[in-house]
């Protein structure tokens, strides 16, 4: 019989006030950073509790910066009231050429923040509070050794307590467990919030669209070893369940992206061919090419230069 896959360390919430402490002996900045794009309904209460909770009340976190990507509703305007920097991604390194999706703002936001450790939050989190950005930095204030740390919790889904991460369950853990089964112990592999230094997040490629957080996980793993990624508990998250029809383009993109980093493909597009309602065919191209590291940019090494380590 099979034995259950070796789990990441998973670590205990710690204190604001002793992450606090831990920080300022580290001398650490912090970055909490929101890729967005049409979240007007939450990104504002996401940013004022970071804001009033973990700036003001306690100065643990030195930014947050939401990376407002095209959005046509008032996203910024709502980010901006409550306090964030909003910077839109396509002012963010114009000369590195057009990119797409949700890995193209996070790629940019290392170069528009300013933190040693970067914490990324989706926008779309109905029940956010200061713990998703506690419970991310916890790890890495308070072990040294830890590069990234990943979160978990559950998932509604239609009223039920569980059976949200549809993509998760159906593609992204039979790839996994058939492709990189070192990574199985991670309880949301594609899960939108997790932390990392910067020393190691600019040092990986990212996948621009759907595939970033199967790519950041692959690729950050190898980097520095399965040892200094952790996980932990967030509790439950909310956020908008997307329909089943939504989620056939992401889906192909984790498959593109576990092919291409198994050395299986080197495929940065498909074509995902489907029916609709009236059982009309309907073609749709999911692009899963990728950004180079980030110190491999010259303005990024000019900004940062002196800041970048081996990782």
């Amino acid at each position: 019989m099979a034995t259950p896959p070796a789990s990441p360390p998973d670590r205990d919430a710690v204190a604001p006030g002793t992450l606090l402490r831990a920080k300022l002996d580290a001398g650490a900045r912090i970055s909490v950073c929101l890729p967005a794009r049409d979240e007007e309904a939450t990104v504002g209460h996401i940013v004022a509790t970071v804001r009033r909770t973990l700036m003001e009340a306690v100065p643990l976190v030195d930014e947050v910066v939401v990376l407002d990507d095209g959005s046509l509703d008032a996203t910024a305007e709502a980010a901006a009231w409550e306090g964030a920097r909003v910077v839109p991604v396509a002012d963010v390194l114009p000369e590195a050429g057009p990119g797409a999706g949700k890995g193209n703002a996070m790629w940019k936001s290392l170069y528009a923040t300013t933190g040693d450790i970067v914490c990324w939050v989706d926008a779309d989190i109905r029940n956010f509070g200061a713990h998703f950005v506690t419970g991310l930095l916890g790890p890495l204030l308070t072990d040294p050794a830890v590069s990234f740390v990943k979160g978990y919790y559950r998932r509604p889904l239609h009223g039920e307590p569980t059976g949200g991460g549809r993509v998760t369950e159906l593609m992204a853990r039979p790839l996994i467990s058939v492709l990189f089964p070192e990574l199985a112990g991670f309880v949301q592999p594609l899960g939108g919030e997790y932390a990392g230094r910067r020393s190691v997040l600019d040092a990986v490629p990212f996948m621009q669209g759907w595939g970033v957080e199967l790519g950041l996980l692959v690729d950050v793993v190898r980097r520095v070893g399965l040892d200094k990624v952790a996980q932990i508990d967030l509790g439950v998250r909310e956020h908008r369940n997307r329909p089943i029809d939504e989620l056939g383009p992401p889906a192909t993109a984790i498959l593109l992206t576990a092919l291409r980093r198994a050395g299986l493909s080197e495929r940065d597009h498909a074509t995902l061919a489907r029916f609709t309602d009236a059982f009309d065919p309907e073609l749709v191209r999911v692009d899963a090419s990728e950004r180079p590291p980030m110190r491999s940019i010259a303005a990024y090494r000019e900004r940062f230069g002196s800041e970048l380590s081996t990782g």
